[in-house]
């Protein structure tokens, strides 16, 4: 008689900042993917100094990024990683090719995320990377769709690009530079007085 024990699947996490981009991370089988129902949104958070993306719902929208998997459902790495969020199980909002899996996104808790202000800038160096993420993954669409669809431009940018203050800052080439203060140009987004773009 043969044994019926269950191999579980690692669970995956949806990632849709930072983590689109792959070159800030180790985990194994990363694909695109997209959640309805929610939209991004930058926040500040008492966690933190500088402004972060962070999901918020939304029923009539929708975010793309990406998905990988968290071998042995350990969480511990990815969890101080985001340390500022909520880890949140996603159901059949989550839309990917990797099969039955459990998907979890993180987002900063209700009531503990607010509107940006002077003192907690965006940092440069964070959008850079996430627009090279977009850009691997979902070429110019994606890169426009983040930028129209993610809420709180309003919020300063500190811009950190000579000295990068994100931990995990990238070197971008000057063409992804050019696409990230194109993006903002359009946007009439503020870079905080006295860190010019450039």
């Amino acid at each position: 008689m043969r044994g019926h024990s269950m191999i579980m699947q690692d669970p995956f996490f949806f990632g849709y900042g930072s983590l689109v981009n792959r070159r800030t991370h180790s985990f194994q089988n990363a694909q695109p993917a997209r959640v309805s129902g929610w939209r991004r949104a930058w926040r500040r958070s008492p966690f933190r100094d500088v402004c972060y993306l962070t999901a918020v719902p939304d029923r009539e929208d929708y975010i793309e990024g990406l998905i990988a998997s968290v071998p042995g459902a350990n969480w511990a790495v990815l969890d101080e990683r985001e340390r500022a969020y909520a880890r949140v199980p996603l159901g059949s909002e989550v839309q990917h090719s990797a099969g039955a899996v459990e998907v979890a996104i993180y987002a900063i808790e209700r009531g503990h995320h607010h509107t940006p202000t002077d003192d907690n800038p965006v940092l440069l160096s964070y959008i850079d990377v996430v627009v090279q993420g977009y850009l691997s993954e979902f070429g110019m669409a994606g890169v426009t769709h983040f930028f129209e669809t993610t809420e709180g431009w309003h919020a300063p940018i500190l811009n950190d690009r000579l000295a990068p203050i994100y931990p995990r800052a990238q070197t971008l080439t000057e063409e992804e530079r050019a696409l990230v203060d194109e993006g903002l140009s359009r946007l009439s987004a503020k870079v905080k007085q006295g860190y010019p773009l450039g």
